[in-house]
């Protein structure tokens, strides 16, 4: 239960830091999703440096601060560290498998949602 608690505390932090973060860049380059963009990167640079940082710690701050806070801030973050190490472990197939697939699939899925949403 601990576990559940650090991920829901730490990806609700996450989730309202990038509100935050989109609402101040909201507009700033017209309709370009810039604060998206912006949350992406910033995700995906902190769990790059979390990974070597946590390496060891205890199983808590990874849950509270990878998991959570950056899996709230930013799934994108997962993703790239993921694909990252398909790559270091020489897998390249499977990472371009991962890359084509998730952005594939994911703007498909979102097209069908939408479809079936009604817009």
């Amino acid at each position: 239960m601990t576990k559940l608690f650090l991920v829901f505390v730490g990806g609700g932090l996450g989730a309202v830091s990038r509100f935050l973060v989109t609402t101040a860049l909201a507009g700033k380059l017209g309709n370009f999703p810039l604060g998206t963009l912006a949350a992406n990167l910033v995700g995906s640079l902190l769990m790059g440096l979390l990974i070597g940082i946590l390496a060891g710690r205890a199983d808590s701050v990874r849950l509270f601060v990878a998991v959570g806070f950056l899996g709230g801030f930013t799934t994108f973050s997962s993703f790239s560290a993921e694909t990252l190490a398909l790559i270091q472990n020489g897998q390249l197939f499977a990472a371009a498998v991962n890359v084509v697939v998730s952005v594939a699939a994911g703007l498909t899925a979102c097209a069908i949602g939408l479809k079936l949403g009604g817009s």
